[in-house]
């Protein structure tokens, strides 16, 4: 089965926590789209009048609102969209017996907020709770909070809660992952290593820092296993990197 629609070539794709039928795609051509896995249709498209100006590189589901999203790109900015209006054509999906293409997909054009967190691209962004995870090309990860306006559409304000320094991070296109439970969280660099953070310590406490003797060339992306017992890495070398932890047990006498 192919999902067929957008314009140009796509960035990333998530699925729904809340409903796995559902998922997200993050695109060159400068939209967002909600698909449903199942009949193959396209039920909405977040992209227009308040929509993104550039390149969307993430996109992220709210893990407890099933209507909310994050998305960013190469506008600087990341915006978090509600699919509580149209949550009817979400359910229509499921039952439509007709072709894809006539399903009468629907566009979202404004978000419920545009956050301007970075000063360049934003290519990766994660939801933590209603607290949102973001990086861009200037060494760090950022945790901070959106306070939307609910009588204000499209505005609100942010704190940034606290920040992660990633050394040499300072090329686009360098994703983080975190554990199921949002523990751990790592992220790669241009020289080839690996950053290992305790998500949810307050300051933040770097657990490692991974390497390998091969790996001389950037980590694009990392996947954390379910329980962050095992780390996965793939570089521009064109090599998978694993990591286990290791579990030290004392010596008995």
């Amino acid at each position: 089965q192919s999902f067929l629609g957008h314009g140009d070539s796509i960035n990333e794709i998530r699925t729904q926590p809340l409903k796995p039928s559902l998922f997200i795609s993050a695109s060159k051509d400068e939209s967002v789209r909600l698909w449903n896995v199942h009949t193959g249709i396209c039920i909405l498209i977040f992209a227009g009048g308040g929509g993104h100006r550039n390149e969307v590189l993430s996109v992220d589901f709210h893990p407890s609102d099933i209507y909310r999203i994050a998305s960013c790109g190469m506008d600087n900015t990341v915006k978090i969209w509600s699919m509580k209006e149209f949550w009817p054509y979400v359910e229509k999906s499921f039952t439509w017996t007709d072709l894809p293409s006539k399903f009468p997909t629907k566009f979202v054009q404004f978000p419920l907020m545009t956050s301007v967190v970075h000063s360049n691209y934003v290519d990766c962004t994660r939801w933590l709770g209603d607290f949102i995870l973001s990086k861009s090309v200037d060494n760090e990860i950022v945790l901070w909070e959106p306070k939307i306006k609910e009588q204000g559409p499209g505005e609100g304000s942010i704190d940034v809660l606290q920040k992660y320094p990633v050394p040499d991070c300072d090329i686009w296109f360098i994703k983080f992952s975190c554990d199921f439970h949002f523990n751990q969280l790592a992220i790669g660099n241009r020289e080839g290593k690996i950053y290992v953070w305790e998500v949810q310590a307050s300051p933040p406490v770097l657990i490692t820092r991974l390497s390998s003797p091969q790996c001389k060339m950037p980590i694009r992306q990392t996947a954390v296993s379910f329980d962050g017992s095992t780390i996965l890495a793939c570089g521009e070398d064109g090599s998978i990197y694993r990591w286990d932890e290791v579990e030290h047990q004392a010596a008995k006498n």
